[in-house]
């Protein structure tokens, strides 16, 4: 679902999966909380799935043109993903033995454990006696993310690209 508020006139080349576009944008939970954006310094430059942006957030791009300005609401599947309970884990207290002093194991704190790719990062929920509840979801999982977007320029996907 797409608002455009203003687009400019004449044929404009359009945003397709190979385009390289830059934009500013502002990323804004359902209240209207902005919780990033490109508005107060350089625009973000990409090609339309190189990997920049989530899936979601680039196909709410497509067909919008140099000139436009629209808000684009990404439900929370094609944005951060839904929340899901099995990812909120009850961990030995004895898994934080190794945290300093200056970092109080508490509601909040963002942890990190080691994968098998890479780190997975979790925030602290609750502390008890022998277990400390963990999150492992992705802090903005399971919200509609309204993407504010002002489109500066389009090119047109490289040859290459457009055929792939």
């Amino acid at each position: 679902m797409s608002d455009i508020i203003a687009s400019s006139e004449g044929p404009k080349e359009t945003i397709q999966m190979g385009s390289r576009i830059s934009l500013h944008f502002a990323l804004l939970m359902p209240g209207g909380e902005e919780i990033d954006t490109t508005r107060r310094s350089k625009p973000a430059s990409l090609t339309l799935g190189d990997g920049n942006l989530l899936p979601g957030f680039e196909e709410a791009l497509v067909g919008l043109a140099a000139g436009d300005d629209a808000q684009l609401v990404v439900p929370a599947d094609k944005a951060f993903g839904e929340r899901v309970e099995a990812n909120v884990r009850l961990l030995a207290r004895s898994m934080f033995a190794d945290l300093s002093s200056e970092e109080p194991l508490e509601p909040g704190l963002v942890v990190s454990f080691q994968a098998p790719d890479g780190e997975l990062p979790g925030v602290v929920k609750a502390v008890y006696d022998d277990t400390v509840q963990v999150d492992f979801n992705h802090p903005l999982s399971g919200s509609d993310i309204t993407f504010d977007v002002s489109i500066l320029t389009v090119e047109a996907p490289l040859a290459e690209n457009a055929a792939s």
